[in-house]
Order: C-alpha cells, then structure tokens, then sequence
C-alpha cells in the first residue's frame, strides 16, 4: 500500500517535496563554524564581569596586606609596651637603690658608733643606737634589697671590692673572703653597694 511501510521499511517521500528541516529543528540544531570566520566577540555583559573580579581580586589582596599591616603594627605595639614597662622598672629600681646607699650609709655610722662605745654598747643609749639600726635596717630590706653573702666564698669581683688580704698556709683557702669589713647589698641582679671584704691568699709555708 501507497504511504505506509512494509516489511521494515520506511515510506520514502514522493518526489518532488521538500527535505528541508523545518525552523524548529533548524533552531536546535548546532551551527558548523565557518571556515575561516573569527569567533563573535564578547558581549558587553562579559566585559563588565571580568572588570569585577579583576576589581575584587585588587581588593582581597589589599586587605590581606592591610591584615598583614595591622598584625605587624599591634606585635610593634606591645613589644613597645614591654620595653617601656622594663624601662620604668629600672629607673624606679636605680632610684630605690640611689635612696638605700644613703641609707646604708647612715647605718654604717650607727654601727661604727655601737663599735667604739665599747661598754656602753650596752647602755640604754647603746640600745636605742641599735634599735634605729635595726629599724632603718629593715625598711631597706622591705624594698628587696639583700644583703650579699660573702664570708667563707670564694673572691667575686663583681659583688665585692678586696680592702685587705691576709696569707694562709692552705691552698684550698686561696681567694677565699675570710672577713667582711663592709656588708653589701644588692636590688634583685643589680648590685646597689659592693662589699668590702678581706681575701686568702695561699703562700706556701717555707714562703710564708
């Protein structure tokens, strides 16, 4: 029969009439490029977005180095603040030291004045010498200030000045400080007042 298919074949289109796709199907078809043909340019749309996110690429790398910037400038800041704090802690600490020594210095003469009344030491005059002593003593040693151990060690240039020496027969006692003529102090690693001390010095005994 005319127009239908027999035996799996597809009715082929009478002459004469078009093959043609229609315009749906033209639409939807993919176009060929051209040989030759320069691809269509890009639309203003495209210009627009890429000009914003080179824009917003400019402004994230800007923050960061602002990010950047300002971390740098707070660890300036409190490094600047401990320095300070340092600083005015050892200008308080000179100060308190410059007051002790005039301070120890006055106890010095209230111990060589105990040291020469002799007897009267014990007086009630001596007593009340002493109980200044003592008081001005403590006050000075309420600021942190220590008084250096230097009897029985060895010679320490740094916390104390040798007045005197005296000759010992034992080599294990050389340099050694035997006396204290005069006490020293020091405010935390500062010495304020170095002793005056009096150091061993070995000599053999058939030099002795």
């Amino acid at each position: 029969m005319n127009g239908h298919t027999q035996n799996g074949k597809h009715e082929q289109a009478p002459a004469g009439e078009s093959t043609q796709p229609s315009p749906e199907e033209a639409s939807a078809a993919p176009e060929e490029a051209v040989p030759g043909q320069e691809p269509a340019a890009a639309g203003p749309g495209d210009a627009e977005r890429q000009r914003l996110e080179t824009e917003l690429e400019a402004t994230r790398r800007r923050l960061d180095e602002l990010a950047r910037a300002y971390q740098t400038l707070n660890k300036d800041r409190e490094e600047f603040k401990q320095r300070l704090t340092r600083e005015r802690e050892r200008m308080i600490d000179v100060e308190r030291g410059n007051v002790a020594v005039t301070v120890l210095e006055a106890i010095d003469e209230l111990d060589r004045c105990l040291t020469m009344s002799g007897a009267e030491a014990n007086s009630s005059l001596g007593q009340g010498v002493r109980m200044i002593r003592d008081g001005l003593l403590a006050k000075v040693q309420a600021t942190g200030i220590e008084r250096i151990q230097v009897v029985g060690q060895t010679y320490d240039p740094n916390t104390a000045e040798a007045a005197d020496m005296e000759i010992t027969p034992q080599a294990d006692h050389d340099q050694r400080v035997v006396a204290e003529i005069r006490a020293g102090y020091r405010l935390k690693d500062r010495i304020i007042r170095p002793a005056r001390v009096k150091v061993a010095k070995y000599v053999p005994p058939a030099q002795a």
